[in-house]
């Protein structure tokens, strides 16, 4: 397949090159452009980003950003949206991890990484969501697919040379139909991925008088196949059936190469340590929901089943160079683990004629994982195997009152949690976690019109945010004989208060935030004295406080379109373990500039970054980025769209902070700098939705 590589680009490049010339002599009315792009006419006042009250909704089918060859990348490009560098966590600035959701569904990382960009009808980002959310929504992403109200047929098919270190392809298939009563839709995805990242950390231990600083380099072969699928029936006007299930199946190959200089006292010692890796991850997701509307008493009666399952095995063989002699074996890691989760709830919707609403629903959630370790070290001829088994029961109910009074727009609400936790070795007579508590997270917000173009809004809430289930597993990762990556499987829910005011005029607002966690969670070092290895987990933290000042501010001048964010925080994280450095405001900016130039052209020049962050424990440094892109539709149902990101290639992250007596120093490198080509093929037409799946998936964001 490489071999035909550079032909292949030669040809994608020249396709390209050869729209533009062509275009010149094209007799096809400018506005044309908008009938092919996708499953709406675009005029060409339809703007990309839209803002209400601080909630931006952004529409990708009809956009530059379309052409993006996944949705966890399409999200890293979105206002205050920050990916992490190993793209397995999301967090708004200000607000921490997000809830997401697809067609109002709840899910996770791994549904994301399984959802094709070609299926993306907008995305919106809600910073103030109402009780009617799940507790752990302090902010949610509301991700809305393409479906149809007539009968009609799409099917798209599309490809996407990226280069970055090395080369990427990502092959993407989608296809819709819809008869009558019945809709149906499925994708198919078949990604090679080669991603490269780096970091190093530097650390001193002055009690044991130790110093170490480690360099790690990790080349992957990634082979994913992301497919899915979907079946809405409506039974009439009012009442549907609906079934979806998607799924992503990953091989990963990615060896490790780390180099470590380590002073004990007086011993030193240069190693450079191979280790060999082999994973695999199952993904699979799937919902059935069901909505009844009752005539009689206009009340809407919703009822929904999820499960979810999540297989990942880790093998793992390591060998270690001690000062430039020869490799031997260190360790044979064999590491696995297993999650399935099951769902229900029902929701109650009842509508009054004096515009009030009231709602009233309630949710089983049940979680069982197995997470099995087989590690062998071959300098002390010692085998340790262990088998932890998880369980988690969630039993939720909530109400809500939403209308309005006058002037005044209300929402008020409250929802109630029982969760029931279990934690178990089995070689233990006991378990080691054994947990029972009930919370309740009362959530309110008034809006008030000042006049057409002018409004204030007030919004407090409690909420809580719980690790991920395989943050609760027992899984490492070796990096040198010295240091060790490590789950928690003690870590403890955070608890966040949160109150909020929000001024909109016309399609720009400010908006102001305090709020407090308990039991933040963040990395932490703990130094076992007498295996002489350091371990670098997550770990509940006392509490954090911040203020957050965030301007929405777009504007538009003829062709020339900016979507404007600037956010101001400052955040004060506290723990008894850790020296307390300093605590500064720091500012996070986005300005996305979108061109329509003449001949159905679309040019994009993207800035984002964030200066220094001192935030108590810890300290982060300035970051910035500036992505390009240009797209073109041509020839009726073709598009091609060349996109540079992190144009000017490097960015370091890096991070200073003194946790348990041990000062550290580190720094991250991702694959960031990207050209990428992508052509697009579609042929049917998709006009608005039908689809009214709803939210149900209390737990699918856990799994992973």
């Amino acid at each position: 397949m490489n071999l035909f590589l550079p032909f292949k680009l030669f040809l994608i490049l020249l396709f390209f090159l050869l729209s533009l010339i062509g275009n010149a002599q094209s007799k096809t009315p400018k506005d044309s452009i908008s009938n092919d792009l996708n499953e709406v006419v675009v005029s060409k006042s339809q703007k990309t980003f839209t803002n209400t009250n601080g909630n931006i909704k952004v529409d990708v089918a009809n956009s530059i950003y379309s052409s993006i060859p996944n949705t966890v990348d399409l999200l890293s490009k979105l206002p205050t949206i920050q990916v992490s560098s190993d793209k397995e966590s999301i967090s708004v600035i200000g607000r921490g991890n997000p809830l997401i959701y697809i067609d109002n569904q709840r899910v996770g990382m791994n549904d994301l990484h399984a959802l094709a960009v070609a299926d993306i009808k907008t995305i919106e980002i809600i910073q103030n969501p109402s009780s009617k959310y799940e507790a752990e929504g302090r902010s949610v992403i509301l991700i809305t697919r393409k479906f149809s109200k007539k009968d009609s047929f799409r099917t798209e098919v599309s490809e996407v040379a990226s280069f970055r270190k090395k080369y990427n392809n990502y092959l993407g298939f989608n296809t819709s139909f819809k008869k009558n009563k019945i809709e149906w839709k499925a994708n198919f995805n078949y990604n090679q991925l080669q991603p490269w990242e780096n970091h190093s950390i530097d650390y001193q231990i002055p009690d044991a008088d130790i110093a170490s600083k480690y360099d790690v380099t990790a080349y992957s072969k990634k082979r994913q196949f992301v497919f899915g699928g979907s079946l809405f029936y409506k039974i009439n006007e009012d009442d549907y059936f609906s079934f979806s299930v998607n799924s992503r199946l990953q091989k990963d190959l990615f060896p490790i190469n780390t180099i470590t200089d380590n002073k004990n006292k007086n011993i030193e010692n240069n190693v450079v340590t191979y280790s060999d890796n082999d994973s695999k991850k199952k993904f699979v997701n799937s919902f059935l929901n069901y909505n009844k509307k009752i005539k009689a008493i206009d009340t809407q009666v919703f009822a929904g089943l999820q499960y979810s399952n999540f297989d990942q095995g880790l093998w793992s063989q390591v060998e270690n160079n001690y000062n430039n002699t020869q490799f031997e074996l260190a360790q044979l890691r064999d590491q696995k683990f297993n999650v399935n989760v099951f769902s229900g709830r029902i929701d109650v919707e009842k509508k009054f004629k004096n515009e009030m609403k009231f709602e009233i629903g309630g949710l089983y959630a049940a979680a069982d994982s197995k997470s099995d370790s087989d590690i062998f070290d071959y300098e002390n001829s010692k085998s340790e195997i262990n088998h932890y088994d998880f369980k988690e029961q969630n039993l939720a109910g909530y109400s809500q009152l939403s209308g309005k009074i006058k002037k005044v727009d209300f929402s008020v609400g409250f929802r109630v949690e029982n969760t029931n936790v279990d934690g178990k070795f089995k070689t233990d007579q006991l378990p080691l976690i054994n947990k029972n508590y009930t919370n309740f997270f009362p959530k309110a917000q008034f809006s008030v019109a000042i006049d057409s173009t002018k409004n204030i809004s007030v919004n407090y809430a409690k909420s809580i945010s719980r690790p991920n289930y395989s943050s609760l597993s027992q899984g490492t990762t070796y990096i040198n004989p010295y240091f060790l990556y490590a789950r928690n499987i003690n870590l403890d829910p955070t608890i966040v208060n949160e109150i909020s005011s929000t001024f909109q005029y016309h399609n720009k607002s400010v908006k102001f935030t305090y709020y407090q966690n308990t039991n933040p969670v963040y990395n932490s070092f703990f130094f076992d004295t007498e295996l002489n290895i350091m371990t670098f987990k997550d770990e509940n933290f006392d509490r954090e406080s911040a203020f957050v000042l965030d301007f929405e501010l777009p504007f538009t001048y003829k062709f020339w379109t900016i979507t404007n964010s600037l956010v101001f925080v400052s955040e004060k994280i506290e723990d008894a373990s850790a020296v307390f450095l300093s605590s500064k405001p720091y500012a996070y900016y986005y300005s996305n500039n979108e061109f329509k130039l003449p001949k159905g052209y679309t040019a994009i020049l993207a800035l984002r970054g964030v200066t220094k962050q001192n935030k108590g424990v810890f300290e982060r440094n300035a970051r910035a980025m500036v992505d390009m892109a240009v797209s073109k539709t041509f020839f009726k149902n073709w598009n091609c769209s060349l996109n540079f990101n992190n144009v000017f290639k490097k960015i370091d992250e890096e991070e200073v902070f003194t946790i348990n007596n041990i000062n550290s120093k580190a720094r991250y490198l991702v694959d960031e700098h990207e050209i990428s080509i992508s052509i697009r093929y579609s042929f049917g037409k998709v006009k608005e939705t039908e689809f009214k799946g709803k939210r149900m998936e209390e737990n699918s964001e856990r799994v992973n």
